[in-house]
């Protein structure tokens, strides 16, 4: 991989009178704070030529510069005649507003949505809009190329806009089909190895739309498309075919779920916005749909309809000028009239300098007699990685909890012999330890098996909803930390508890930092640094396969504990 600086714009024809301008970093950059994966990401921008010029998708402020110049390389601007947006966000109105200072007469092409965020985003500008507002609307560039648009709105992106040219048969599906990945290769050409990637982006940005992603996947019958000309990472060629079926299932494992949450909210500045992605990151993780509803464009009968189907929910709200959103208020009100008593219920949001619509909210339901499951997230500005680790953390704690009283509901029934059997496997007991910058985190795994000699490694069964899943991607390091047969209950008990949110796994424990900067366990007869490789889903486990960096047996005499079980069905 060459990389002659941290950002770079690189510049390819995909198609007849068609380029991309793939605006590439090498870091991860914060304009998607809540995908934690460290693998760069590109932003794609696409250039048609007809008779008249469209630009689609022009990249956010980290590429502003960058991009203008190789723009300008490849198109005199003044033949922009327009300038197509699948989605707008304020991180990516710094670049449009530099085009439009130079091209005033240029024709903004968006959906109803995104027009009226662009009239508040600029303020003062003098806007030239073409509002796309239904799927039947079509726009000719000459020579062939027809463009024909496909609304396809999700609470996340409610503005979402696909372009699709007849001509080329190249569908511009913006934030579907994506990944955040920074490499040389413009297309999906490695694309078996991408799919980890593209399940990761979907289970982090899409999940918690999936009733939205089902549904634009019914629009994608229409269209003969054989490229996905997509916002971040290579376009899709190659794997198209396996692609489409896996958004397909992926969408419909999510609709399944028997238990769901409904999660209601608004955003000012797009900070509540990533709390409530994070916060169903951590829900859908462990099992439970989440129905997730912008109320800033939901309909009052949807939300009534997803609060008195759900098993809980959760609403959030920026705090503007000291109160909550007008669309929240209203909100509210519908679900102090719709949602029983008995669900389970949290309040979130973001704010600038107080955060009276928070108060508000907490207030109202905990006079109306709702149990809330967490305390109240509050955060100031802009969500760091700690804070959005910790509103994955309380996802999880939410749907677990809900798990809890649904099993309290019914009888379990006695171990199947099958049961009993798979019972009798026993594996190494050993504590996973991670570090990824300031946060630390440990979990207990008894499901431990060497799996290769050359090179050395393992695997080891992760629970999706246990907290450090989400970490154990391959290029992840840990240390698997061996425990002692006979001294191994303090620590099993320790590990075994439900920690809070946030809270520190190793208060009491005595540790040192391996190499890779990983807590070692004093306590640990034996340690292994380690490397994901590989990770293959499982049912209700990932398989996680680890290369071996280094080792080290710190108690030469003792034996490793193993963790012996009557049932096969619980740990």
């Amino acid at each position: 991989m060459s990389v002659a600086s941290p950002r770079d714009v690189q510049v390819l024809s995909i198609a007849a009178d068609t380029e991309v301008l793939r605006s590439r970093s090498w870091n991860r950059l914060r304009f998607e704070i809540e995908y934690a994966l460290e693998r760069g990401t590109t932003s794609n921008a696409y250039l048609i030529r007809g008779q008249k010029i469209a630009l689609i998708d022009p990249p956010g402020a980290s590429f502003t510069e960058a991009f203008l110049a190789q723009l300008e390389h490849q198109v005199d601007l003044q033949s922009l005649s327009y300038i197509i947006l699948g989605y707008v966000n304020p991180n990516r109105v710094a670049t449009l507003k530099v085009l439009l200072a130079r091209l005033p007469r240029v024709v903004v092409v968006c959906s109803n949505p995104a027009a009226l965020a662009l009239t508040n985003l600029l303020k003062g500008n003098d806007l030239n809009l073409r509002v796309i507002k239904g799927s039947e609307e079509t726009l000719d560039l000459g020579q062939g190329h027809v463009l024909r648009f496909i609304p396809v709105p999700t609470p996340r992106w409610p503005d979402g806009l696909w372009t699709y040219d007849e001509y080329t048969r190249v569908l511009f599906s913006h934030k579907f089909f994506g990944l955040h990945r920074c490499a040389d290769e413009v297309y999906d050409l490695s694309w078996q190895e991408l799919l980890e990637d593209r399940r990761y982006y979907f289970d982090c940005l899409m999940a918690p739309n999936a009733r939205q992603v089902t549904a634009a996947m019914e629009k994608l019958e229409s269209l003969d498309a054989r490229l996905y000309g997509v916002a971040h990472g290579p376009i899709v060629a190659y794997g198209k075919h396996e692609l489409t079926l896996a958004y397909q299932q992926w969408g419909q494992q999510q609709n399944r779920q028997d238990l769901s949450v409904a999660l209601i909210y608004a955003s000012a500045y797009g900070n509540t916005a990533t709390i409530a992605q994070t916060l169903a990151r951590g829900i859908t993780k462990a099992g439970i749909a989440v129905e997730s509803i912008n109320a800033e464009h939901a309909d009052a009968n949807d939300i009534r309809y997803a609060v008195e189907h759900s098993s809980g929910f959760l609403i959030g709200s920026p705090t503007l000028g000291g109160h909550a959103p007008t669309q929240i208020q209203t909100a509210l009100g519908i679900v102090l009239s719709s949602a029983s008593t008995s669900q389970l219920a949290g309040v979130f949001g973001s704010f600038g300098w107080s955060g009276e619509a928070i108060d508000l909210l907490e207030g109202k339901l905990k006079n109306a007699g709702y149990r809330l499951a967490f305390d109240s997230i509050r955060v100031k500005f802009k969500p760091t990685e700690a804070t959005l680790q910790y509103c994955e953390e309380v996802g999880t704690d939410f749907a677990q909890a809900l798990k809890k009283a649904k099993r309290a509901q019914s009888t379990r029934m006695p171990a199947t012999s099958v049961e009993q059997t798979i019972g009798r496997l026993v594996g190494s007991l050993c504590v996973v330890t991670l570090r990824r910058g300031e946060v630390s985190g440990a979990m207990l795994a008894s499901w431990v098996s060497q799996a290769t000699f050359n090179p050395p490694g393992f695997t080891v069964a992760v629970a999706k909803d246990r907290a450090l899943e989400a970490w154990m991607y391959p290029g992840s390091q840990f240390v698997l930390n061996i425990l002692a047969e006979g001294q191994h209950l303090g620590p099993m008990k320790h590990f075994l508890k439900p920690f809070a949110p946030g809270e520190n796994r190793f208060e009491g424990i005595e540790v040192f930092d391996a190499d890779g900067g990983a807590p070692v366990l004093q306590m640990a007869i034996a340690y292994l640094e380690c490397e994901v490789t590989h990770r293959m889903e499982c049912g209700d486990h990932w398989v996680v396969y680890a290369t071996v960096q280094a080792g080290q047996v710190l108690k030469g005499e003792a034996k490793t504990a193993v963790h012996h079980r009557k049932s096969g069905n619980h740990y």
